[in-house]
């Protein structure tokens, strides 16, 4: 990257770090059960909620309990189950016109992270009609409140209940975008075990790594504070000590709920100390194939960590001595070697790939440029990165054979 360019994004990363103690970040109100929640809405004056899902959980029956329970209070509850892995504009018009038709009060997500983020973007085009989605996209966009929101998440990954992010994609041109603003951030949240119970065990993996790369990407990064590194080292020590028990039993109800609470805790730390390359050039990926974004995320980390360089040992010795992955004796750069051996570790022991089919060498500049103009200035990485030194990473990545 050139010194100009350098120069540059340290300068607005650096205005940002100095700001975060202003701006408006908060927690959301954590209930153990749906029970609790839909006494609370009871009790609040909620009338009617639109229920934000994908068809695969209403078909299984997952939400079956929550329409029940809302029905019983006298709430009514549209439901849009039209949410797809990778939420695109359309999924988002279409939730908003369900909202509005039925002259909701409050948003329920109930899924992964597609579901809750595009949740959030209906809220934020409910906020603003006058607005479509492509001028809200970027940092403090959605300013105005959003109704009422509420997220159940049925996987331990995104942590989008504690974020002020929502990723969407645009279909037409499978750009991949993400709205970064504070009233996205859902005010309540429902972290129940048991609701994660039956994700398959795919799902835990690829949505568990998911969440150790937040933690990982929140911690080596340059606009950390003592509360986030904290926040992010306890969330990988729970995934290092929790995620093959998830994988291998899914109804290990401790291992479950330390699964959730490291999501929500990785969730919390990368919405004030920002994410990197890894989600960048995932989100690329994710636009451009629909690969999903668990996945992405799971074979990018050893990589882009890797191209990292000593810039991040002894940040990653660091993390590797709490998650007990490493030796305090090690060097730094013994530490972070075994640290990303012990993420290769996990991804081989669960069945994640070693690289991503799909990739087309002829797309690779154009995705490039997509994660360059995403990261840089305001993603704080311990290294910068311009396009082109970023298509090494999809090189690497890439099965090509």
């Amino acid at each position: 990257m050139r010194s100009i360019k350098k120069a540059y994004c340290r300068g607005v990363q650096t205005l940002f770090y100095a700001a975060m103690p202003f701006l408006p970040y908060r927690d959301p109100y954590i209930f153990g059960d749906i029970y609790g929640l839909v006494r609370f809405l009871s009790r609040s004056g909620i009338s009617s909620v639109l229920l934000v899902t994908d068809s695969s959980l209403r078909e299984m029956g997952a939400t079956s309990e929550l329409e029940g329970l809302l029905g019983d209070d006298g709430i009514k509850c549209a439901v849009y189950d039209g949410v797809c892995a990778n939420p695109t504009v359309e999924n988002v018009g279409q939730a908003r016109r369900i909202y509005i038709r039925n002259e909701c009060d409050c948003i329920i997500a109930f899924g992964g992270g597609s579901s809750i983020d595009c949740a959030k973007a209906a809220g934020a085009r409910i906020a603003y009609p006058e607005r479509p989605l492509s001028k809200l996209k970027g940092t403090l966009k959605v300013l105005r409140a959003i109704p009422t929101l509420v997220a159940i998440p049925t996987t331990a990954g995104t942590g989008s209940e504690a974020t002020l992010a929502a990723v969407i994609t645009d279909a037409k041109t499978r750009h991949k975008y993400t709205i970064n603003s504070f009233p996205l951030i859902p005010s309540y949240a429902v972290l129940d075990p048991a609701i994660t119970f039956t994700l398959p065990p795919h799902l835990t993996a690829t949505t568990g790594m998911d969440a150790l790369t937040h933690a990982v990407e929140a911690y080596i990064g340059r606009s950390t504070t003592a509360e986030t590194r904290e926040m992010a080292l306890e969330a990988a020590a729970l995934i290092f000590g929790n995620i093959l028990k998830a994988y291998r039993d899914g109804y290990d109800r401790k291992a479950r709920e330390n699964m959730l609470r490291a999501a929500y805790l990785a969730g919390a730390a990368f919405s004030k100390s920002y994410v990197g390359y890894v989600h960048a050039v995932a989100h690329s990926l994710g636009g451009q194939y629909n690969i999903p974004h668990g996945l992405a995320n799971a074979v990018l980390l050893p990589i882009v960590l890797e191209m990292y360089g000593d810039s991040v040992h002894k940040k990653l010795y660091r993390v590797g001595v709490r998650a007990g992955v490493c030796d305090s004796w090690d060097t730094y750069g013994q530490g972070a070697g075994k640290f990303i051996e012990a993420v290769r570790s996990l991804n081989r022991s669960m069945g994640i790939p070693v690289k991503l089919k799909g990739i087309k060498k002829e797309d690779i500049e154009l995705m490039a440029r997509h994660a360059d103009r995403e990261a840089n200035p305001l993603y704080p990485v311990p290294k910068l990165m311009d396009a082109k030194e970023l298509e090494e990473i999809y090189y690497r990545a890439a099965d090509m054979t």
